[in-house]
């Protein structure tokens, strides 16, 4: 009598074989799950492929012991069978705070598809950033995933083996495929306040160089002050790159002027976050003393004390958007243009007029 023969004459009988026998500790495999089933290999294969010629109580038998066992099929395998994995990659450069909030809204969004989400950061070239999105897909498309969102990636991908989205795209938006927030306007919005506050002398923390969000950020504080009729000063700006240690130096740097600026516009709330550090640090009273304004709204931002007046990015909105949009590229739609939204201020508790001189 063949496996399937008794496996056939138990469930008539209303009794499925007991799985006590379980496999020793490691990966799961199909031959387990045959074994603990009393089923052959090729009758398993069928039913994880969703194949015909199984009796329906055989195919409840076997997914009661894949649950049981733990068993996953292989997704190269699986890629290999079927030409999809149903799985969506997000890939980054690293796991910092903007990436996290955008995964929330992308995981939030792809919740009741068939698509499962695989988060990827790849280790950082020798050369730096520069390229590193290019290597990730060349690792993962077309073997583990069926498409790709890819955040602030640094150059343009004209071709790849699945449909990307671009999140914040760090050389441009010449891809119609791309999410991303209105970088200068934001940046002019946070200058201006402080200008309407009453601070004429404003500093600028500015991101990494190599970032068009940098330039462009850059670019809105400029013009605020450009329109403002206030002279811009090459001592108030200094580099932070978007990372605490380096935008702490800057804060450093500006604070130590003969005329230290009364208020500080930073490119990103990491950077403002450090700023309110280093204030903290020389006994300046924030904002009494010393106004800070960041941009992206990270939870960090509302949890310091005091609370980080901030540009808000809608991060978990531009995630939902770019898996919309790379749903409808895997469904063979056309995406046409690119996708911008607004940055909105957050006054909170870090901005108010400057001191009386």
């Amino acid at each position: 009598m063949t496996p399937e023969t008794q496996h056939h004459v138990n469930a008539t009988a209303g009794q499925f074989p007991t799985s006590a026998e379980k496999p020793a500790e490691g990966r799961v495999t199909i031959n387990d799950v045959a074994r603990v089933a009393e089923v052959s290999v090729s009758t398993v294969s069928k039913v994880v492929n969703s194949r015909y010629g199984v009796a329906p109580r055989t195919i409840t038998r076997v997914h009661q012991v894949i649950n049981e066992l733990g068993y996953e099929t292989s997704l190269v395998a699986s890629s290999m069978r079927n030409s999809q994995t149903n799985i969506i990659g997000i890939l980054v450069a690293e796991f910092e705070p903007f990436a996290l909030e955008l995964l929330n809204g992308i995981s939030a969004t792809l919740r009741g598809t068939k698509y499962d989400l695989m988060a990827y950061a790849g280790n950082l070239s020798p050369e730096g950033h520069i390229g590193w999105e290019r290597r990730s897909l060349s690792r993962l498309g077309g073997t583990l995933i069926d498409g790709a969102i890819i955040v602030t990636p640094t150059v343009e991908i004209p071709h790849s083996s699945v449909p990307v989205v671009a999140i914040d795209p760090q050389a441009g938006t010449d891809m119609p495929n791309t999410v991303d927030v209105d970088n200068s306007g934001g940046a002019y919005t946070a200058t201006k306040h402080l200008i309407d506050l009453g601070h004429q002398r404003i500093g600028h923390i500015r991101g990494r160089d190599d970032l068009n969000s940098a330039h462009l950020r850059e670019e809105g504080y400029r013009r605020a002050l450009d329109e403002a009729g206030i002279k811009f000063d090459e001592q108030l700006i200094h580099a932070g790159d978007y990372q605490w240690d380096t935008a702490t130096q800057a804060a450093e740097q500006l604070l130590a002027l003969p005329v230290p600026p009364t208020a500080i516009f930073a490119a990103n709330d990491i950077s403002a976050l450090a700023a309110l550090e280093v204030a903290s640090a020389r006994g300046l009273a924030v904002p009494q003393e010393l106004s800070i304004i960041g941009f992206d709204d990270i939870p960090a931002a509302a949890q310091s004390a005091p609370a980080l007046s901030t540009v808000r990015q809608p991060l978990h909105e531009m995630g939902s958007h770019a898996v919309s949009m790379l749903l409808a590229l895997l469904q063979g739609e056309e995406v046409t243009e690119p996708h911008q939204l607004p940055a909105v201020l957050v006054p909170r508790d870090t901005t108010a007029a400057p001191p009386q001189s």
